[in-house]
Protein backbone atom coordinates (compact mmCIF):
# COMPACT_ATOMS: atom_id res chain seq x y z
CA UNK A 1 0.00 0.00 0.00
CA UNK A 2 1.29 3.49 -0.88
CA UNK A 3 1.33 5.72 2.18
CA UNK A 4 0.16 9.36 1.93
CA UNK A 5 2.98 11.88 1.45
CA UNK A 6 2.64 13.22 5.00
CA UNK A 7 3.14 9.73 6.46
CA UNK A 8 6.81 8.96 5.92
CA UNK A 9 10.02 7.92 7.70
CA UNK A 10 13.53 9.34 7.84
CA UNK A 11 14.70 5.98 6.56
CA UNK A 12 12.81 6.73 3.30
CA UNK A 13 15.50 9.32 2.48
CA UNK A 14 17.90 6.50 1.61
CA UNK A 15 15.78 5.78 -1.45
CA UNK A 16 15.64 9.38 -2.73
CA UNK A 17 17.86 9.90 -5.81
CA UNK A 18 20.35 12.75 -5.34
CA UNK A 19 20.89 15.35 -8.05
CA UNK A 20 24.02 16.82 -6.46
CA UNK A 21 22.73 20.29 -5.54
CA UNK A 22 23.78 21.53 -2.10
CA UNK A 23 22.16 23.46 0.76
CA UNK A 24 23.34 25.04 4.00
CA UNK A 25 20.69 25.84 6.62
CA UNK A 26 20.66 28.75 9.09
CA UNK A 27 18.35 28.90 12.13
CA UNK A 28 17.76 25.22 11.46
CA UNK A 29 15.91 24.26 14.66
CA UNK A 30 14.88 20.59 14.31
CA UNK A 31 15.49 20.50 10.58
CA UNK A 32 12.05 20.82 8.99
CA UNK A 33 13.56 22.63 6.00
CA UNK A 34 16.51 20.24 5.94
CA UNK A 35 14.18 17.26 5.54
CA UNK A 36 12.28 19.05 2.78
CA UNK A 37 15.45 19.63 0.80
CA UNK A 38 16.53 16.02 1.30
CA UNK A 39 13.15 14.78 0.09
CA UNK A 40 13.73 16.86 -3.06
CA UNK A 41 17.13 15.24 -3.68
CA UNK A 42 19.47 17.91 -2.28
CA UNK A 43 22.55 17.30 -0.13
CA UNK A 44 22.37 19.39 3.05
CA UNK A 45 25.94 20.18 4.08
CA UNK A 46 25.30 21.52 7.56
CA UNK A 47 23.60 24.09 9.71
CA UNK A 48 23.85 27.01 12.11
CA UNK A 49 21.75 26.79 15.27
CA UNK A 50 21.93 28.77 18.52
CA UNK A 51 19.91 26.41 20.73
CA UNK A 52 21.99 23.58 22.27
CA UNK A 53 19.00 21.26 22.66
CA UNK A 54 17.86 21.81 19.06
CA UNK A 55 21.39 21.25 17.77
CA UNK A 56 21.61 17.98 19.71
CA UNK A 57 18.36 16.83 18.12
CA UNK A 58 19.43 18.06 14.67
CA UNK A 59 22.71 16.14 14.86
CA UNK A 60 20.91 13.02 16.04
CA UNK A 61 18.45 13.02 13.14
CA UNK A 62 20.50 14.55 10.31
CA UNK A 63 24.17 13.84 11.05
CA UNK A 64 25.39 17.07 9.38
CA UNK A 65 28.92 17.28 8.01
CA UNK A 66 29.34 20.89 9.13
CA UNK A 67 27.29 21.79 12.24
CA UNK A 68 27.86 25.19 13.88
CA UNK A 69 26.37 25.65 17.36
CA UNK A 70 26.54 29.43 17.70
CA UNK A 71 24.65 32.66 17.03
CA UNK A 72 24.49 33.69 13.37
CA UNK A 73 26.62 36.74 14.28
CA UNK A 74 29.49 34.49 15.32
CA UNK A 75 29.17 32.32 12.23
CA UNK A 76 29.36 35.27 9.85
CA UNK A 77 32.55 36.42 11.60
CA UNK A 78 34.43 33.16 11.03
CA UNK A 79 37.32 33.87 8.63
CA UNK A 80 36.69 32.51 5.15
CA UNK A 81 39.82 30.34 5.37
CA UNK A 82 38.39 28.58 8.44
CA UNK A 83 35.13 27.59 6.75
CA UNK A 84 34.66 24.43 4.65
CA UNK A 85 35.41 25.34 1.00
CA UNK A 86 32.20 23.69 -0.22
CA UNK A 87 30.16 26.36 1.59
CA UNK A 88 31.47 28.86 -0.98
CA UNK A 89 30.02 26.81 -3.82
CA UNK A 90 26.48 26.48 -2.47
CA UNK A 91 23.40 26.09 -4.58
CA UNK A 92 21.03 27.26 -1.82
CA UNK A 93 21.51 29.16 1.42
CA UNK A 94 18.40 28.49 3.47
CA UNK A 95 17.19 30.29 6.57
CA UNK A 96 14.18 30.94 8.79
CA UNK A 97 15.21 33.97 10.86
CA UNK A 98 13.23 34.03 14.16
CA UNK A 99 10.01 35.88 13.48
CA UNK A 100 8.05 36.29 16.73
CA UNK A 101 8.37 40.10 16.63
CA UNK A 102 6.37 40.06 13.36
CA UNK A 103 3.66 37.72 14.57
CA UNK A 104 0.15 39.13 14.36
CA UNK A 105 -0.51 37.98 17.94
CA UNK A 106 -0.09 40.66 20.60
CA UNK A 107 1.40 44.16 20.50
CA UNK A 108 4.13 43.24 18.08
CA UNK A 109 5.39 46.78 17.30
CA UNK A 110 6.21 47.19 21.00
CA UNK A 111 8.75 44.35 20.65
CA UNK A 112 10.64 45.79 17.69
CA UNK A 113 14.17 46.80 18.56
CA UNK A 114 14.11 44.89 21.86
CA UNK A 115 16.44 42.08 22.80
CA UNK A 116 15.01 38.66 23.63
CA UNK A 117 15.91 35.03 24.10
CA UNK A 118 13.36 32.54 22.82
CA UNK A 119 13.93 30.29 25.81
CA UNK A 120 16.35 29.37 28.57
CA UNK A 121 19.78 28.43 27.31
CA UNK A 122 19.72 30.71 24.27
CA UNK A 123 21.66 33.92 23.88
CA UNK A 124 19.78 37.22 24.02
CA UNK A 125 19.46 38.78 20.56
CA UNK A 126 17.72 41.66 18.81
CA UNK A 127 15.39 39.50 16.76
CA UNK A 128 14.43 41.98 14.06
CA UNK A 129 18.13 42.29 13.12
CA UNK A 130 18.59 38.58 12.47
CA UNK A 131 17.26 38.68 8.92
CA UNK A 132 20.00 41.16 8.00
CA UNK A 133 22.63 39.06 9.79
CA UNK A 134 21.45 36.17 7.60
CA UNK A 135 21.86 38.33 4.50
CA UNK A 136 25.42 39.16 5.57
CA UNK A 137 26.10 35.43 5.59
CA UNK A 138 24.62 35.30 2.08
CA UNK A 139 26.90 38.12 0.96
CA UNK A 140 29.86 36.21 2.41
CA UNK A 141 29.05 32.81 0.86
CA UNK A 142 27.45 34.02 -2.42
CA UNK A 143 25.15 31.03 -3.00
CA UNK A 144 23.34 30.69 -6.31
CA UNK A 145 19.98 30.94 -4.54
CA UNK A 146 18.78 32.33 -1.21
CA UNK A 147 15.58 30.98 0.36
CA UNK A 148 14.17 32.55 3.53
CA UNK A 149 10.93 31.78 5.34
CA UNK A 150 8.99 34.03 7.68
CA UNK A 151 5.51 34.78 9.00
CA UNK A 152 2.65 36.33 7.06
CA UNK A 153 2.69 39.20 9.58
CA UNK A 154 5.65 40.71 7.72
CA UNK A 155 3.17 41.82 5.05
CA UNK A 156 0.83 43.56 7.48
CA UNK A 157 0.96 47.18 8.62
CA UNK A 158 4.27 48.80 9.48
CA UNK A 159 6.15 45.53 8.96
CA UNK A 160 5.86 46.04 5.20
CA UNK A 161 8.59 48.64 5.54
CA UNK A 162 10.83 45.93 6.99
CA UNK A 163 10.10 43.73 3.94
CA UNK A 164 11.08 46.61 1.66
CA UNK A 165 14.41 46.89 3.49
CA UNK A 166 15.02 43.16 3.08
CA UNK A 167 14.29 43.34 -0.64
CA UNK A 168 16.55 46.38 -0.99
CA UNK A 169 19.38 44.59 0.82
CA UNK A 170 18.99 41.49 -1.36
CA UNK A 171 19.36 43.63 -4.48
CA UNK A 172 22.29 45.47 -2.91
CA UNK A 173 24.25 42.22 -2.44
CA UNK A 174 23.60 41.11 -6.00
CA UNK A 175 20.36 39.10 -6.00
CA UNK A 176 16.97 39.29 -7.70
CA UNK A 177 14.34 38.60 -5.04
CA UNK A 178 10.77 37.35 -5.33
CA UNK A 179 8.12 37.10 -2.62
CA UNK A 180 5.63 34.27 -2.23
CA UNK A 181 2.80 33.97 0.29
CA UNK A 182 2.08 30.25 0.42
CA UNK A 183 -0.48 28.16 2.30
CA UNK A 184 0.75 24.71 3.27
CA UNK A 185 -2.81 23.36 3.00
CA UNK A 186 -2.48 23.60 -0.80
CA UNK A 187 0.90 21.80 -0.75
CA UNK A 188 0.06 18.39 0.69
CA UNK A 189 0.34 19.45 4.35
CA UNK A 190 -2.64 18.75 6.67
CA UNK A 191 -2.45 22.25 8.14
CA UNK A 192 -3.49 25.81 7.24
CA UNK A 193 -0.10 27.46 7.63
CA UNK A 194 0.46 30.68 5.68
CA UNK A 195 4.10 31.64 5.38
CA UNK A 196 6.09 34.22 3.46
CA UNK A 197 8.99 32.92 1.38
CA UNK A 198 11.77 35.02 -0.13
CA UNK A 199 13.44 33.33 -3.11
CA UNK A 200 16.35 35.21 -4.67
CA UNK A 201 18.70 34.19 -7.47
CA UNK A 202 22.17 35.63 -8.02
CA UNK A 203 22.20 38.29 -10.75
CA UNK A 204 24.87 36.66 -12.92
CA UNK A 205 22.81 33.49 -13.39
CA UNK A 206 19.98 35.12 -15.39
CA UNK A 207 17.34 32.71 -14.12
CA UNK A 208 13.72 33.28 -15.27
CA UNK A 209 10.99 34.33 -12.85
CA UNK A 210 10.20 31.50 -10.46
CA UNK A 211 6.61 30.25 -10.44
CA UNK A 212 5.28 28.66 -7.27
CA UNK A 213 1.67 27.62 -7.72
CA UNK A 214 0.22 24.76 -5.70
CA UNK A 215 -3.31 23.39 -5.68
CA UNK A 216 -3.27 20.05 -3.90
CA UNK A 217 -6.52 18.92 -2.24
CA UNK A 218 -6.92 19.70 1.47
CA UNK A 219 -6.15 17.02 4.05
CA UNK A 220 -8.60 17.06 6.95
CA UNK A 221 -7.66 16.54 10.58
CA UNK A 222 -9.74 13.36 10.69
CA UNK A 223 -7.49 11.82 8.04
CA UNK A 224 -4.32 12.21 10.16
CA UNK A 225 -5.78 11.83 13.66
CA UNK A 226 -4.28 8.98 15.62
CA UNK A 227 -3.90 7.84 19.22
CA UNK A 228 -5.14 9.26 22.49
CA UNK A 229 -4.20 12.71 23.69
CA UNK A 230 -3.60 13.99 27.20
CA UNK A 231 -6.98 14.57 28.93
CA UNK A 232 -7.95 18.15 29.77
CA UNK A 233 -7.56 18.74 33.50
CA UNK A 234 -11.12 18.33 34.88
CA UNK A 235 -10.40 21.00 37.52
CA UNK A 236 -9.41 23.64 34.94
CA UNK A 237 -11.38 26.51 33.43
CA UNK A 238 -10.46 25.11 30.02
CA UNK A 239 -12.38 21.93 30.90
CA UNK A 240 -15.42 23.99 31.92
CA UNK A 241 -15.21 26.07 28.75
CA UNK A 242 -14.79 22.96 26.60
CA UNK A 243 -18.10 21.63 27.94
CA UNK A 244 -19.83 24.96 27.19
CA UNK A 245 -18.69 25.08 23.55
CA UNK A 246 -21.11 24.95 20.63
CA UNK A 247 -20.67 23.25 17.24
CA UNK A 248 -19.65 26.45 15.38
CA UNK A 249 -16.94 27.35 17.92
CA UNK A 250 -13.41 27.14 16.47
CA UNK A 251 -11.43 28.15 19.56
CA UNK A 252 -11.91 29.00 23.23
CA UNK A 253 -12.05 32.68 22.32
CA UNK A 254 -15.45 32.01 20.76
CA UNK A 255 -16.62 30.46 24.03
CA UNK A 256 -15.25 33.21 26.30
CA UNK A 257 -16.70 35.96 24.12
CA UNK A 258 -20.15 34.42 24.29
CA UNK A 259 -20.11 33.12 27.86
CA UNK A 260 -17.87 35.64 29.66
CA UNK A 261 -18.21 38.79 27.54
CA UNK A 262 -14.55 38.92 26.55
CA UNK A 263 -12.22 37.22 24.11
CA UNK A 264 -9.45 35.19 25.72
CA UNK A 265 -7.75 31.87 25.09
CA UNK A 266 -8.09 32.35 21.33
CA UNK A 267 -4.85 30.36 20.95
CA UNK A 268 -6.62 27.32 22.37
CA UNK A 269 -7.90 25.75 19.16
CA UNK A 270 -10.71 23.22 18.76
CA UNK A 271 -9.76 20.74 16.06
CA UNK A 272 -12.62 19.18 14.14
CA UNK A 273 -12.26 16.00 12.09
CA UNK A 274 -13.97 17.56 9.08
CA UNK A 275 -11.69 20.64 8.94
CA UNK A 276 -8.03 21.27 8.11
CA UNK A 277 -5.95 21.89 11.24
CA UNK A 278 -4.89 25.43 12.09
CA UNK A 279 -1.24 26.52 12.15
CA UNK A 280 0.66 24.37 14.60
CA UNK A 281 2.63 26.86 16.70
CA UNK A 282 5.07 25.97 19.44
CA UNK A 283 2.90 27.69 22.06
CA UNK A 284 -0.64 27.03 20.80
CA UNK A 285 -2.99 24.55 22.47
CA UNK A 286 -4.87 22.11 20.24
CA UNK A 287 -7.90 20.34 21.73
CA UNK A 288 -10.02 17.71 20.07
CA UNK A 289 -13.54 18.95 19.51
CA UNK A 290 -15.36 15.68 20.19
CA UNK A 291 -13.55 14.45 23.34
CA UNK A 292 -12.04 16.51 26.21
CA UNK A 293 -8.40 15.88 25.42
CA UNK A 294 -5.42 17.47 23.72
CA UNK A 295 -4.23 16.20 20.36
CA UNK A 296 -1.68 13.40 20.53
CA UNK A 297 2.02 13.81 19.79
CA UNK A 298 1.42 11.64 16.73
CA UNK A 299 -1.17 14.16 15.55
CA UNK A 300 1.36 16.99 15.87
CA UNK A 301 3.92 14.97 13.90
CA UNK A 302 1.40 14.26 11.14
CA UNK A 303 0.05 17.82 11.02
CA UNK A 304 3.61 19.15 10.61
CA UNK A 305 4.58 16.30 8.20
CA UNK A 306 7.53 15.26 10.33
CA UNK A 307 8.66 11.66 9.80
CA UNK A 308 7.21 9.05 12.12
CA UNK A 309 10.67 7.83 13.17
CA UNK A 310 12.06 11.27 14.03
CA UNK A 311 13.87 11.20 17.38
CA UNK A 312 12.72 14.15 19.51
CA UNK A 313 15.00 12.98 22.36
CA UNK A 314 14.12 15.00 25.49
CA UNK A 315 12.32 17.84 23.70
CA UNK A 316 8.62 18.65 23.57
CA UNK A 317 7.24 17.31 20.28
CA UNK A 318 4.96 20.27 19.58
CA UNK A 319 7.73 22.78 20.33
CA UNK A 320 10.11 21.22 17.80
CA UNK A 321 7.38 20.82 15.18
CA UNK A 322 5.89 24.26 15.73
CA UNK A 323 9.28 25.98 15.38
CA UNK A 324 10.00 24.22 12.08
CA UNK A 325 8.98 24.53 8.46
CA UNK A 326 6.80 21.54 7.49
CA UNK A 327 9.15 19.24 5.52
CA UNK A 328 6.57 18.55 2.81
CA UNK A 329 6.04 22.31 2.32
CA UNK A 330 9.75 22.88 1.78
CA UNK A 331 9.96 19.77 -0.38
CA UNK A 332 7.46 21.28 -2.82
CA UNK A 333 9.35 24.60 -2.98
CA UNK A 334 12.81 23.01 -3.27
CA UNK A 335 11.57 20.72 -6.02
CA UNK A 336 10.40 23.67 -8.11
CA UNK A 337 13.62 25.62 -7.55
CA UNK A 338 15.54 22.63 -8.87
CA UNK A 339 13.25 22.13 -11.85
CA UNK A 340 12.94 25.79 -12.85
CA UNK A 341 16.30 27.24 -11.84
CA UNK A 342 19.08 24.81 -10.96
CA UNK A 343 18.39 22.10 -13.54
CA UNK A 344 15.79 23.42 -16.01
CA UNK A 345 16.54 20.72 -18.62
Amino acid sequence: MTLPAWDWRLSDLAGIPHHGKTVFSCFSCGGGSTMGYKLAGYRVLGNVEIDPQMMKIYRKNHNPSHPFLMPIQEFKSIPDADLPPELFNLDILDGSPPCSVFSTAGAREDKWGGEYAFREGQAVQQLDDLFFEFLEVAEKLQPRVIVAENVKGMLIGKARGFVSLVLYRLREIGYRPQLFLLNSATMGVPQKRERLFFAASRNDLKFPRLKLEFNEPPILYGEVRQGRGKPINPESRTFQRWHRKRPPDLNMGDVTEREEGKVSNFNTILLKDQKVANTLASSSVFLRDDVPEHISDTDAIHIQTFPSDYDFMDADVQYVCGMSVPPIMMHRIAEQIHLQWLDPK
